[in-house]
């Protein structure tokens, strides 16, 4: 199964999804409304990481699936974009987080930082290869969809290894 058929069978099966984010969001909402003022503290702060990690994944993904997408495809509309996988993930990250957000501080849910990190670089990373294939230095169009991985995670390792130096 490649990536485009298991996307395409998500968006044949939209109730999954559906189901997938207000499940996510309705265990955000009944965590918050038990935990009350102790969501800093164990187990709920677990429990949060868990939602925000259940949530953030795929919403991260489509980010870069739609950069992916309407930057590098060319002749693809932003119009042909399938609402259930390219941005119910998206919606749902935000909505989770902002829900999330009104009954804990999430500087003390564990991870949250480096998540927060994490979605920064990728979106760096997408952008300076978007900016490479612009400058037409490199055309990242037309190479096969494994090359392009193998550069965009060697680009991802090499900012997080200088961000690692930087930090220190």
């Amino acid at each position: 199964m490649t990536i485009k058929e298991f996307i395409d069978l998500l968006g044949d099966n939209p109730g999954y999804i559906l189901g997938y984010f207000i499940a996510i969001l309705l265990a955000t909402l009944l965590t918050g409304w038990i935990s009350k003022e102790d969501g800093y503290k164990s187990p709920w702060k677990y429990l949060y990481a868990l939602l925000i990690y259940l949530v953030c994944v795929p919403g991260m993904f489509a980010v870069g699936l739609n950069f992916y997408v309407f930057l590098f495809e060319r002749g693809r509309s932003i119009f042909n974009a399938d609402v259930y996988t390219q941005i119910l993930p998206i919606v749902g990250m935000v909505t989770t987080l902002w829900t999330m957000k009104r009954f804990v501080n999430l500087d003390y849910i564990p991870g949250f930082h480096r998540l927060t990190g994490f979605m920064i670089i990728i979106l760096a990373t997408l952008g300076l290869m978007y900016g490479l294939d612009r400058m037409r230095i490199v055309v990242f169009a037309y190479m096969p969809a494994w090359v392009l991985l193998l550069i965009f995670f060697g680009i991802l390792l090499a900012i997080l290894s200088g961000w690692r130096k930087v930090s220190r």
